[in-house]
């Protein structure tokens, strides 16, 4: 015996003497090796129900609290993700990151947050900080940074990116169906009667506000109505840009019985723009928004709107960066979109 082994197994005697719970006392109780307790512990073991039960009852048999400083020291890792937000403020990434917190947190990894403004530099100098903070694994949640960046950043850490599809090794990718949301809105307020439907879009950088629009052209082409440039008005993806969105389209003159805002913040800002110019949801103009946010249940009337599952998209990108960690190939998939109907919206006589 080497004396690092010896003295390796010294130490474990006197952790057990002197009443310290050690992962291998864990696997000694369960029955397992300690590197399966490892394994279950951070999330990325793939075991029998059994074997699970029998870790978690000696776990708490035994009041073992895992130590992610020195489990990181020992695997060379920092036991952090690095996640490059948006808008740290905005409810949706809000919600995302929360979804980060809580696959990160049992697996014993801290998420360290940074926002990106929706700027490629800024995102860029956000990726520089995290690597050197020597973090395991990056996470962007949507972004402006191009594939090829994405690329560069995966050859030296585990990359995953919401808002796209692009694959390279270490590198994953979870998209959201925007076009067929889009279309899904569209298509509920045309099956309602309307044909004069106005579109506030977002900003047309972003790639999920372009296939949102795309869902919405869609809609109206295969109904046979003619698509009108003059219903499309820009937003910022804020409740300030929605009121403003009512504005340009009531200066325009352009008439319509319907809108459909690329997210809920924007419908809810177009609700007080239409109250500010004497017009009523659902009686006078429906209304559909995008993203179900917590908020859109509470708007007075209550908002149809197109979930997008915020939370689910940050736990699937987490999960999926600690399987890469792993050396396990991800297979999460972002659930498809669904219109949720409330009371923003009237039927027409047709």
């Amino acid at each position: 015996m080497s004396n690092k082994s010896a003295g390796t197994g010294a130490s474990r005697a006197a952790a057990k003497k002197n009443g310290v719970v050690t992962i291998e006392r864990v696997a000694e109780l369960a029955g397992v090796s300690p590197s399966t307790v490892s394994r279950i512990l951070n999330g990325t073991a793939v075991v029998s129900a059994a074997k699970k039960a029998a870790v978690d009852q000696a776990v708490a048999q035994l009041g073992f609290v895992p130590n992610p400083m020195a489990r990181g020291l020992a695997g060379g890792r920092s036991m952090s993700i690095g996640v490059v937000t948006q808008a740290i403020d905005s409810p949706f990434y809000g919600a995302s990151l929360r979804g980060v917190e809580d696959a990160l947190d049992p697996a014993g990894y801290s998420p360290l947050f940074v926002s990106g403004h929706w700027d490629a530099q800024t995102e860029s100098r956000c990726i520089d900080i995290l690597l050197s903070r020597r973090v395991d694994g990056i996470i962007v949640l949507t972004g402006r940074l191009t594939d090829a960046a994405l690329k560069s950043v995966a050859k030296r850490v585990p990359t995953v990116v919401t808002g796209r599809s692009v694959k390279a090794p270490g590198l994953f990718s979870l998209n959201f169906e925007n076009a067929e949301g889009g279309r899904l809105a569209t298509r509920y307020l045309i099956d309602s009667g309307h044909r004069k439907i106005a579109f506030i879009s977002g900003d047309p950088r972003h790639p999920d506000a372009t296939q949102r629009l795309m869902g919405y052209r869609t809609a109206l082409e295969q109904a046979g109505i003619p698509f009108k440039s003059e219903l499309v008005v820009q937003g910022e993806y804020n409740e300030a840009s929605g009121v403003q969105a009512v504005s340009t389209l009531m200066a325009s003159r352009q008439k319509f019985t319907a809108v459909f805002a690329a997210n809920d913040q924007m419908a809810i800002g177009a609700a007080h723009g239409l109250q500010r110019h004497g017009l009523r949801v659902p009686d006078d103009v429906s209304l559909v928004g995008f993203d179900d946010l917590p908020t859109s249940l509470y708007a007075l009337p209550p908002l149809t709107t197109v979930h997008q599952p915020a939370y689910d998209m940050g736990r699937l990108a987490a999960q999926a960066v600690l399987q890469l960690l792993d050396g396990t190939k991800p297979t999460q998939m972002v659930p498809p979109p669904r219109l949720i109907v409330r009371d923003s919206c009237r039927r027409l006589k047709v």
